[in-house]
C-alpha cells in the first residue's frame, strides 16, 4: 500500500500517488522497473553490488535512499530487481527459499506472507535483531513481533504499516446532516463498528442522490477484521475462521450494511470501483495512509480538499512489508548493514515524506516529516498525528499462512454477494465452501 505500495490484497498491487507535503503519498504497490541484474559494470566496477528483490513500488529508489547510501558508502552499488505484483513475486520467493538458491542479497516480504516465512523459512534467513544499530524499541511492538520466531529470531525488519482510519467527504456528510469536524465525526462511532453502520443509516436517509455511505463490502469487512487480535488462525496455527465469533460477527455486520444498501456493490481496486471514486458515489471508506494517494489518483480535480480523516471505531492495520537477508546471499554482511539503514527511523521518515509509506518505526513519529504531514485531498487535516496514534493502538494480530486466501473468499465470494440479492446466510455458505476448497489445494 507498501502501501509500497502494500496488504491485505489488491491494494498491495495497485499504484497510488498523491501529494504529501513536498512529496508524494503512495498506495500499496504497483509497477516497478528493474534497476539492474545485480552484476557490476561501468560505474559499478570494483564495487560490491547489493541486490534487492522487491515487489511493487517500495519507494527506496524514488525517495533517493539508494543514492544517499551509495554516497555514504562509496564502495557499495545497489541494484533492485522488481516484480510488479506480489502475487507473482511471492511464489517465486518461496520456491527460492525452499531450494535455498536464486536469492537476492535482500528480499522483501509482504505482511500477508510473513507468518508463512517465519514458520517455514526462518532457518534460511539472518537474525536481524543482532545487527549493529538495530534497536527493537524503535519499532511498533506488534510489527516487530510479526517477523519474530518463537525462539526470538527476527528475520525481517519492518518498513511501512497501514494504520486504519475512516476517510470521509465533508461535503456529503454536511448534505446528509452529519457533523464534519473530525473529532465530532469520530464520536459518532467511537469504539464500536456497529455505530459506524448506524451512522450510515443516518447518512442514507438524507444522502445526496445516487450515493452510498461507504464504498464497498470488502472495505468494511477488512477494516473490522483488521482490528481483531485473532481472526482466521489461533496462536497455535489452527484455522479458526469458521468458529471464531469475531469473524462471523464482522461478516454479519457487513452483510447487514449491504442489505440496507449502505455500501457500494463493487469490488475494491477494480475499474468499476475506481469509477465510484471519480464520480463521487460514496461518502466514506476505510482508509490507511496510502489510500489517500489512491483516492487522489482516481478523483476528479474538484474533489481536492473535500476529504477529511477521522479516527476509526477501533485501530487496525492494512498493509506493510519487511526486508529480510537470506543466509545464502553473496553479500550477507553488507546486506544486513543496508537493511538496518533503510529501515532506521530517519530513513522511514524520509520515505513517508516522499512516497507516503507510513513508518513502522514509532521512533519516526515525532519527526517533522510525520508531524507536519499534509495531503492535497484532506487539506490541513493533521494526518500524521491521526495515523501515528492509530498505529500505536493496533493489536498484535495472529497472522496465518493463508490469511489472504481466507480474506479474499470472505469478500469476493461472500459479502459482495449480499449486494447482488443473496442472503447473509447464503453468502456465508458460498464463502466458506470456496475458502475450504482453496485451503485443501
Amino acid at each position: 500500500m507498501r502501501a509500497r505500495i502494500r496488504t491485505a490484497r489488491k491494494a498491495m498491487v495497485v499504484a497510488a500517488v498523491a501529494s504529501l507535503g513536498a512529496g508524494l503519498l503512495a498506495g500499496c504497490a504497483d509497477d516497478g522497473g528493474s534497476d539492474g541484474s545485480g552484476s557490476s559494470d561501468g560505474a559499478g566496477k570494483g564495487k560490491t553490488t547489493i541486490t534487492l528483490g522487491l515487489f511493487g513500488t517500495m519507494g527506496f529508489k524514488e525517495a533517493g535512499l539508494y543514492a544517499e547510501y551509495e554516497k555514504l558508502n562509496p564502495k557499495i552499488k545497489i541494484a533492485e530487481n522488481v516484480v510488479e505484483r506480489n502475487e507473482n513475486y511471492y511464489p517465486a520467493l518461496l520456491n527460492h527459499l525452499t531450494t535455498n538458491s536464486g536469492l537476492q542479497d535482500v528480499q522483501a516480504v509482504e505482511v500477508g506472507n510473513i507468518a508463512e516465512i517465519v514458520n517455514t523459512q526462518a532457518a534460511k534467513l539472518e537474525d536481524l535483531s543482532k545487527v549493529s544499530g538495530v534497536n527493537k524499541s524503535n519499532w511498533l511492538e506488534w510489527k516487530w513481533q510479526q517477523a519474530t520466531t518463537k525462539d526470538g529470531q527476527t528475520i525481517g525488519l519492518g518498513t511501512d504499516v497501514g494504520p486504519m482510519a475512516i476517510c470521509y467527504r465533508t461535503d456529503m456528510f454536511k448534505q446528509a446532516g452529519l457533523p464534519t469536524d473530525p473529532a465530532e465525526v469520530a464520536k459518532l462511532w467511537a469504539g464500536d463498528w456497529s455505530k459506524l453502520v448506524a451512522t450510515g443509516e443516518r447518512y442514507q436517509k438524507k444522502a445526496p442522490k445516487g450515493t452510498t455511505f461507504m464504498d464497498s463490502p470488502g472495505g468494511l469487512l477488512n477494516a473490522i477484521l483488521s482490528s481483531e487480535e485473532e481472526k482466521f488462525y489461533d496462536s497455535s496455527g489452527k484455522v479458526i475462521y469458521k468458529s471464531n465469533p469475531a469473524v462471523k460477527n464482522a461478516f454479519d455486520l457487513t452483510a447487514e450494511a449491504a442489505e440496507k444498501k449502505l455500501l457500494g456493490a463493487q469490488t475494491q481496486f477494480q475499474p468499476a470501483w475506481d469509477q465510484t471514486i471519480a464520480n463521487n458515489k460514496f461518502a466514506a471508506m476505510a482508509c490507511p495512509p496510502w489510500m489517500l494517494g489512491y483516492i487522489k489518483g482516481k478523483s476528479q480535480p474538484d474533489a481536492k480538499g473535500k476529504w477529511n480523516v477521522a479516527v476509526a471505531p477501533k485501530s487496525g492495520n492494512w498493509g506493510g512489508s519487511f526486508l529480510s537477508v537470506p543466509k545464502s546471499g553473496k553479500n550477507v554482511e553488507e546486506a544486513k548493514k543496508l537493511v538496518a539503514w533503510l529501515t532506521a527511523p530517519e530513513q522511514q521518515a524520509k520515505l513517508f515524506k516522499v512516497q507516503g509509506s507510513f513508518p513502522s518505526a514509532q521512533a519516526a513519529y515525532d519527526s517533522p516529516e510525520v508531524t507536519g504531514a499534509k495531503n492535497d485531498m484532506t487539506g490541513d487535516a493533521p494526518i500524521g498525528k491521526i495515523f501515528s496514534e492509530a498505529a500505536k493502538q493496533i493489536p498484535v494480530q495472529v497472522i496465518g499462512p493463508k490469511d489472504q486466501i481466507i480474506q479474499q473468499g470472505l469478500t469476493d465470494n461472500g459479502v459482495i454477494l449480499v449486494t447482488k440479492g443473496k442472503s447473509a446466510e447464503e453468502a456465508w455458505k458460498t464463502a466458506t465452501k470456496t475458502i475450504d476448497n482453496n485451503l485443501d489445494q
